[in-house]
């Protein structure tokens, strides 16, 4: 699966009349989510190569609605848990513990309940090892290390080496061993994530650290290698290919393997890779307005960062479509922003400069027209500005075979946005 795929077909071939059509039924914006694409996109990276076997975890973070959570479970994916409020909701949609893994920059202090009952967590700092140690001295647990190395688009998408508080720092991991000793545990499972990013040889060289760090615990039968598969959401982005990835990695375990006589399970994360370019944000253009001769025609939509933030954060690019009435539209350059009051809600700044204004090339917009924004399936209704300018949250919709569209979150209205609210003046 890569950057030519069909992955985004049922976006570019999503017509006029199919938008107005859910316009009317949903309300605008609202977030579609492709059902189709998004079991494509698992069958890919449950072939992901690995020789001793292979758990794939769905990086819920990217998107937690219930369905699909429940979409990837039927599908036989294991999941990746940020904090024990995403593994609540993972047991709400009735998903095994024991098919959990819980790696987070806090433990909460009911752990050992969600422990108790199956849950399995990475170390993540030397005082959560001590912690675990304490509540459970004599059991298993994985430990999550910084390898050194990191990968991303942009420092905010880099999660490896030294400017990156996640893991324990590789230098650190005799103590590591040292705090398990004392508590007798037995460490099951090496872990490290490194960011986002496409090349497979930084993938190969974050898993030749990874597999270093696990030559020093000869109890570990796994090696989680994360997440952070790029795809591309826009021309001229280059996309993660599994199979150079994953044939790299694969190798390093074999070698692995020849050595130490240990064959070693692989688990990774993917969230990105799952649902990015599985969903999209039908918005409506509510006006048009210039800047003058020397400045910019803007389009502005009944959408933004209370919708999507990555452009306004990092600079990211997302797939834009404007669905005009009249089909020989002349095309114009734009800015697309959004509705908040807030110089930074653009929808089209530079690639990786959210300071910087891109136009783009649509077809002449007018009031009323709808506006599809692409690849917004992962860190997009699961990473807003949520409630900003007081704006209720957005419903999703799931498009499933046979032209189905199926409601699967109502929604936000007022009352709910202030219903903690206490009045005491």
């Amino acid at each position: 699966m890569d950057s030519k795929d069909t992955s985004t077909a049922w976006f570019e071939n999503l017509t006029r009349a199919q938008a107005l059509d859910l316009r009317e039924r949903f309300g605008s914006p609202v977030y579609l989510y492709d059902e189709a694409t998004m079991l494509r996109a698992a069958k890919a990276v449950l072939a992901f190569p690995a020789p001793f076997g292979l758990s794939v975890r769905y990086a819920m973070k990217a998107a937690p609605n219930i369905n699909i959570l429940r979409l990837f479970a039927r599908k036989g994916l294991h999941f990746d848990a940020s904090s024990l409020y995403e593994v609540a909701r993972l047991d709400h949609a009735e998903i095994p513990l024991e098919r959990i893994s819980l790696s987070s920059q806090e433990l909460g202090e009911d752990f050992p309940d969600w422990v108790s009952r199956g849950l399995k967590i990475n170390a993540c700092s030397l005082r959560q090892l001590q912690e675990f140690g304490r509540s459970f001295p004599g059991q298993s647990v994985g430990l999550r290390f910084n390898p050194g190395l990191g990968s991303g688009g942009t420092n905010r998408t880099n999660v490896g080496g030294p400017a990156s508080s996640f893991g324990i720092w590789h230098a650190y991991a005799e103590e590591a061993r040292a705090r398990a000793e004392r508590f007798h545990l037995k460490i099951e499972r090496i872990h490290s994530h490194i960011g986002s990013g496409s090349d497979p040889e930084v993938w190969k060289r974050a898993a030749d650290l990874t597999l270093r760090l696990a030559r020093l615990f000869p109890t570990v039968t796994t090696v989680n290698l994360g997440g952070g598969y790029k795809v591309a959401r826009v021309p001229g982005e280059k996309a993660t290919n599994l199979d150079l990835a994953g044939n790299a990695v694969a190798d390093l375990l074999r070698q692995f393997a020849e050595e130490t006589g240990r064959q070693l399970r692989l688990e990774i994360e993917p969230g990105t890779y799952l649902v990015a370019k599985a969903a999209a944000i039908l918005a409506t253009v509510h006006d048009v307005v210039d800047t003058g001769t020397d400045g910019y025609r803007f389009i502005k939509l009944d959408a933004g960062m209370t919708e999507i933030l990555r452009p306004s954060l990092y600079g990211a690019q997302h797939p834009i479509r404007i669905l005009p009435e009249a089909t020989d539209a002349p095309q114009i350059d734009y800015v697309v922003v959004g509705h908040c009051c807030e110089s930074g809600d653009i929808l089209t700044p530079a690639p990786g400069d959210p300071e910087l204004l891109q136009p783009r090339t649509l077809p002449r917009a007018q009031p009323g027209d709808i506006c599809l924004i692409g690849g917004a399936g992962a860190y997009c209704s699961a990473m807003s500005a949520k409630n900003y300018n007081s704006y209720p949250e957005a419903a999703e919709v799931l498009l499933r075979e046979e032209n189905i569209a199926q409601l699967i979150r109502r929604r936000q209205t007022l009352p709910q946005i202030i219903q903690n609210e206490i009045s005491v003046v």
